[in-house]
């Protein structure tokens, strides 16, 4: 395991890595709603829709992540003549704020194929629940023209990287002949190739530098057992002898990932996520990192060791996700963090956990307050929420909606000594820091099954009340322990300072 020093000075350099990504990319289309009745039409439920987005998908997600993490992207593919192809075209200049064709983050060659249907993937999901895909695309390999507009393309971005990433998810960009072709020119300009795989046939990417497989990709393309670490090495030399490549990253889930080469060498990298939410993507993310590190000069094992922490960021969060240079910066330093710092988020990680906690079954519970000096009348509202559900998040006014609500004396303690102090009882296990006056916007995005408040209130004063019971939540008002209050405690402080010693 590398030093942590080192990993951060590789990182401090990502700004300055470009990368090269030739792949099939897809629009992913999310139609979010809920489900609260049965057509009678037939068996099925009927989706009142609340929203509707899309990003990046397939290789677009690499070229995402890239981004995230702070590295430019050169990006060829091909797309179909139609409105989605319009729509992927705008997502990638909007990953490329600038106007100079010098500084922009992704520059992208997009060959427009009037015969292809831009791959379109829809996902239909209900509350926190997929309970549809549907798949609009064209499956075929390119023309022979188009083919080789696409690697005179790529041979051109090649003179100005040293990283190409290969992102095969079997559409049709890269074909066999394509792939030979790439890896060719590759070597011609002494770049690294780097190749997610799809199906089983890996002579397609003969001569490759890496192949990032995961375990069941690693069986099917070795037909040899992947289930002990053993196991994972033989298959891993396998490939590597019978196809000339120069290693191979396996992912392997909770097992974390296997490093394997030519050489023989074997890195095991334990899987750095705590709790694990959604899987989806992660593979985008390890092969990301590594292109963007190995761009930077760091050798294989230690790109792998940044990619195995990124990983651990994404699965972490629900959807197609990525991890950002802040984040991965964070995480190559977690054995100096406590996990109380790590369970203190901001609103958009605490709805990709809830939603994950939810999805798995878990009651999530909800509490709020200021929390300024921690007594015990505050332990035991924890406590008694804790037992009315599985998870339990607590929602911590800032600094400045402290100051209105009380004064500018308040508050006594800050933001950051209150979130941590509050993270580090065994009870909490998520605190999320809000801005307005009220949490009423924190519950209403984090749709909590349980809102827990003090007894000196009635369920029509509790604030959010209406919202939790309006889609079947409860409201649960804890004992007060008598004889405790931070104002109390602060007037008391006050008098003792003035009392003469």
């Amino acid at each position: 395991m590398s030093d942590r020093i080192h990993l951060s000075s590789i990182l401090n350099h990502f700004n300055d890595a470009r990368v090269v990504v030739v792949g099939d990319i897809m629009l992913d289309c999310f139609i979010n709603g809920d489900v609260d009745r049965i057509s009678p039409e037939a068996p099925i439920p009927v989706l009142r829709i609340r929203s509707e987005s899309a990003m990046l998908g397939g290789a677009g997600n690499v070229v995402r992540n890239i981004v995230a993490l702070g590295a430019s992207v050169d990006f060829i593919s091909a797309i179909g003549d139609d409105k989605a192809g319009l729509q992927i075209a705008e997502l990638l200049s909007a990953e490329s704020p600038s106007e100079s064709q010098d500084t922009n983050t992704v520059r992208a060659d997009l060959i427009k194929v009037p015969s292809r249907e831009t791959a379109i993937k829809t996902r239909y999901i209900a509350a926190t629940q997929q309970i549809l895909r549907t798949d609009k695309e064209t499956v075929a390999d390119l023309d022979e023209a188009t083919q080789n507009r696409l690697i005179k393309l790529v041979d051109a971005r090649l003179e100005k990287s040293q990283i190409l990433v290969l992102s095969d998810y079997a559409k049709g960009v890269l074909s066999k002949d394509v792939i030979k072709a790439l890896i060719t020119s590759a070597k011609t300009h002494n770049c690294f190739v780097i190749v997610d795989p799809k199906g089983s046939d890996y002579s397609r990417y003969f001569g490759a530098d890496l192949i990032t497989p995961n375990r069941a990709e690693l069986f099917e393309s070795s037909q040899l057992p992947v289930d002990t670490d053993a196991d994972v090495i033989m298959a891993a030399t396998h490939l590597i002898t019978q196809f000339g490549f120069g290693a191979v990253l396996a992912t392997r889930s909770a097992d974390g990932m296997t490093l394997v080469d030519s050489d023989n060498q074997v890195s095991h990298l334990k899987a750095e996520a705590l709790e694990v939410f959604d899987v989806s993507g992660a593979g985008d993310t390890v092969v990301a990192t590594i292109a963007t590190a190995l761009a930077t000069g760091a050798e294989l094992p230690i790109a792998a060791e940044l990619a195995n922490i990124a990983a651990g960021i994404v699965v972490a969060k629900t959807g197609t996700a990525t991890a950002s240079l802040s984040e991965v910066t964070a995480g190559v330093h977690h054995q100096d963090i406590s996990i109380a710092e790590a369970r203190v988020v901001d609103k958009h990680q605490a709805l990709a956990r809830v939603h994950g906690w939810q999805r798995r079954g878990f009651k999530v519970g909800f509490t709020n307050g200021c929390f300024d000096l921690l007594h015990p009348g505050h332990v035991s509202l924890l406590n008694q929420a804790a037992i009315h559900c599985d998870r339990l998040v607590v929602g911590l006014n800032d600094d400045a909606s402290i100051r209105r609500l009380k004064g500018d004396t308040r508050p006594v303690q800050s933001e950051s000594s209150r979130s941590t102090v509050l993270a580090s009882l065994g009870m909490v296990d998520m605190v999320v820091l809000f801005s307005q006056d009220t949490p009423l916007e924190l519950i209403q995005l984090l749709k909590p099954q349980i809102l827990v408040k003090g007894a000196d209130y009635t369920v029509d004063q509790v604030v959010g009340a209406d919202i939790v019971q309006s889609y079947g939540g409860q409201v649960f008002l804890a004992n007060l322990e008598a004889g405790h209050s931070t104002t109390d405690t602060i007037r008391r402080i006050g008098h003792d300072d003035d009392t003469p010693s």
